[in-house]
């Protein structure tokens, strides 16, 4: 099966309906007679960067990423508002702590961003470690991504 094929096939199904878990999609995939893995699944949506927002009952489930192709500021900012649980600061080291799903969108964002204080952003399913230049990068940015919510 090819990747631009069972990619269009996840947008598809989480466009018509919630899928909370990897699994969750994995299952549907098998039924729409594409043979994937969990491993695949979790690396299509690491590639596609989706994101999971609340569910109107509770939850969470995945979604395409927010206001995509659009203004990278704003999305960074919906991102941060909609997903950030908390943000701390040592040194010249910030760590943001997520909502699931939003880690690997919200450190793509920052480093596409080029801002002069960070040095790089790694993230993961529910945090990013942002390394600073200097500690008075890191207050700064964490002035700006607070600024941001």
């Amino acid at each position: 099966m090819k990747k631009a094929i069972r990619q269009a096939k996840i947008k598809e199904l989480i466009a018509n309906q919630q899928v909370e878990r990897q699994e969750d999609m994995v299952r549907l995939l098998l039924d729409e007679g594409i043979q994937v893995t969990q491993a695949t699944v979790s690396r299509d949506i690491k590639e596609m960067q989706l994101v999971k927002v609340p569910s109107v009952g509770g939850g969470y489930h995945y979604s395409l990423p927010l206001q995509q192709g659009g203004n990278r500021s704003s999305q960074l900012a919906d991102t941060l508002k909609h997903g950030l649980i908390s943000l701390k600061r040592s040194d010249r080291f910030l760590s943001l702590a997520l909502k699931p799903g939003n880690g690997p969108v919200a450190a793509m964002l920052i480093k596409q961003m080029n801002y002069q204080e960070v040095f790089t952003a790694i993230g993961d399913d529910t945090s990013v470690l942002v390394v600073c230049q200097s500690a008075a990068d890191a207050a700064a940015f964490e002035r700006k991504l607070t600024s941001l919510q």
